[in-house]
């Protein structure tokens, strides 16, 4: 197809027959005419204003829009005769209109908003939309905001277009030629900036927890908030990220800027930084002006979970509001305050779970309202709206800890969340989840001690044969896979371990295991994950007698990781606890016949004291707390 030059076409003509005032302009506007509003930094603030004025427009309009920053005129109480606005996601300057009732909001999948424009279902007849100059071939670029432009471009009957040199060109297959516009008015503005405050330290937390979810070459997408961006400055040390997102903002610059996110591996678009619009600083959009490893979208495509999941090891990064105890996350509301909207939450949900080694993550600080309220609920608010099943949740990360729900039952999906939630609410979640029937009602409640996981004893390590472990504390969410471990383990390996034939680890004995004082005593569990799938593959325990300042030490460790270093990384760590807590020494009993037990710990770094007692061998590992021994 020739181009608009090649064919001869003047749109030169066109562009200079319909540049006009922004008053003039909005006069194209016909009474009932509902009016569609780029969003975000593309918000067309000098055709707002011409709208506003009075008597500019003859009245009775429906005004769709995005998220959109800035004033909000449309939206005051005095206008609603002439605007009654409908958010298809809701922002800090229309919240309060939808809540007194003067404006609609629409609970709709991001995804699916173009086909519903394209079939009518939204009918629009006017597009106000913010674009760049035109280029050599009089085609208009859409900036930082692709996103429903192509859509509503494809049906309206009106486009008005705010010319802003400001913009920056963004590389996108999509643009709008000048011959389609009704009308241009030309205007220098500042675009509207999205700045996050200074990190809480529960976001800080928060972040970190889902940076040692992200491996190099993981793709990723960020939802909006503070949270998702803070996550890019944990990620400093990957290598090779590539970004598939409905947005993003001055975080992933920073990132390309220090070589992090090259998409150099991305099986989708590799190269390319994908997404469907941009909020951030100055500097952002002056980075994005002409940037070759950018390319935006509309959301029908970003969006799409078919799209989404042909990314390999796709994190989805996305925060909610609350969540219940069986993991219903409730993400546009308070209650029945709506407060945001589903914009591309369960976009990325599913398509990240789809994705060969994807993971999707709802984040959210534990708590509300500086501490009084926990986030993490026996039951949704009254009114609250799900946006993300149950049935689709996988990642839920808070500032204390991150845990899996997918695959788990209710029981365990309760006491996972408890985990993760603000320590001062736990006992009564445990309460709760007992009255409604959601865990045994003889679940143990872990002693006030423990609240406080040790996540300094935390290691990283590897087996003889280079398979990662992570060796740490044991967790009360672990009784499930200390089962698993229980029944794997043959005759010998039980008889020596306990010292009797026990055929059987009931949910009584597992949760003495599981609910810990770690400042009293220690057990730590050396574990491994294939298929995002963790196992317990070795425990090692401590019992400290105060009134000696010995510990009495237990190791036990899976048949099939026998003889694979396990064994010795677990009793290295334990010595390195009980020297740092200043104990005196360790203890052993093992029987007789246990040779590789005494082996294990006759080869230990500490002086060994060993004393036969009949069938048992009881060995002192004696200790100099300053590593001397």
């Amino acid at each position: 197809m020739p181009t608009a030059l090649e064919s001869g076409f003047d749109w030169r003509a066109k562009w200079r027959d319909r540049l006009t005032s922004a008053r003039a302009a909005v006069k194209h506007i016909r009474p009932g005419d509902d009016i569609y509003l780029s969003a975000g930094s593309a918000v067309p603030s000098a055709l707002l204003d011409a709208m506003v004025a009075p008597g500019a427009v003859p009245g009775d309009h429906l005004i769709y829009h995005l998220l959109t920053l800035g004033d909000a005129p449309y939206a005051q109480d005095g206008l609603a005769t002439q605007f009654r606005h409908n958010a298809l996601f809701i922002g800090p300057n229309v919240r309060s209109a939808v809540t007194a009732g003067r404006a609609d909001y629409t609970p709709v999948f991001l995804s699916e908003i173009p086909t519903l424009i394209r079939r009518g279902r939204l009918s629009i007849e006017v597009a106000v939309l913010t674009c760049t100059p035109p280029d050599q071939e009089g085609f208009l670029n859409f900036g930082t905001h692709v996103d429903l432009a192509p859509a509503v471009c494809d049906v309206v009957r009106t486009i008005l277009v705010e010319i802003n040199p400001q913009m920056p060109r963004v590389p996108s297959p999509y643009r709008l030629h000048v011959d389609r516009a009704a009308a241009m008015v030309e205007c220098s503005r500042p675009l509207p900036e999205l700045r996050h405050g200074k990190d809480k330290p529960e976001a800080q937390d928060i972040a970190r927890h889902i940076a040692g979810l992200v491996p190099d070459g993981a793709t990723l997408q960020l939802g909006i908030g503070g949270i998702p961006d803070g996550v890019l400055r944990y990620l400093r040390d990957r290598n090779d990220l590539g970004v598939h997102s409905e947005m993003f903002s001055d975080g992933v610059m920073e990132l390309v800027k220090r070589g992090v996110i090259t998409c150099r591996r991305k099986s989708l678009h590799p190269g390319k930084i994908i997404a469907s619009f941009v909020l951030g600083s100055r500097a952002v959009y002056d980075w994005l002006d002409g940037n070759p490893l950018v390319e935006l979208h509309p959301v029908d495509y970003t969006n799409d979970p078919v799209v989404i999941a042909q990314n390999d090891n796709m994190v989805a990064i996305n925060t909610c509001l609350q969540i219940d105890l069986t993991g219903q996350v409730c993400s546009d509301s308070l209650g029945e305050r709506f407060y945001s909207g589903i914009g591309g939450q369960v976009d990325f949900i599913r398509g990240a779970a789809r994705s060969k080694g994807g993971k999707p993550i709802i984040a959210l600080p534990s708590t509300a309202a500086n501490g009084v309220i926990s986030r993490i609920v026996p039951r949704l608010d009254d009114g609250a709206g799900v946006v993300t099943t149950r049935g689709d949740v996988h990642w839920v990360v808070t500032e204390h800890g991150a845990v899996n729900l997918h695959g788990l039952n209710v029981r365990e999906r309760a006491m996972s969340l408890i985990s993760i939630a603000h320590p001062k609410f736990r006992s009564w979640l445990l309460a709760e989840a007992k009255a409604r029937k959601l865990v045994y009602l003889d679940q143990a409640e872990p002693p006030p001690e423990a609240l406080r996981y040790p996540e300094e004893l935390i290691s990283h390590a590897k087996a003889a044969d280079g398979t990662p472990l992570i060796i740490r504390p044991v967790k009360p969410t672990d009784e499930s896979l200390l089962r698993e471990l229980f029944y794997r383990l043959s005759s010998e390996t039980i008889y020596n371990r306990f010292f009797n034939l026990r055929r059987v680890m009931p949910h009584a004995q597992l949760q003495r295991y599981c609910n810990v004082d770690h400042d009293q005593d220690v057990v730590l569990v050396a574990t491994v994950t294939q298929n995002d799938v963790e196992s317990i593959v070795g425990t090692a325990s401590y019992h400290l007698d105060p009134t000696t300042g010995f510990a009495e030490i237990g190791l036990l460790i899976d048949d099939a990781w026998q003889a694979r270093g396990v064994s010795e990384l677990l009793r290295d760590r334990m010595i390195e606890i009980a020297r740092r807590r200043r104990l005196k020494g360790l203890v052993a009993v093992a029987l007789s016949s246990n040779l590789s037990l005494q082996k294990l710990i006759e080869q230990a770094e500490p002086r060994v004291e060993t004393t036969p007692q009949g069938e048992t061998i009881e060995m002192r590992l004696l200790l100099d707390p300053d590593g001397t021994d």
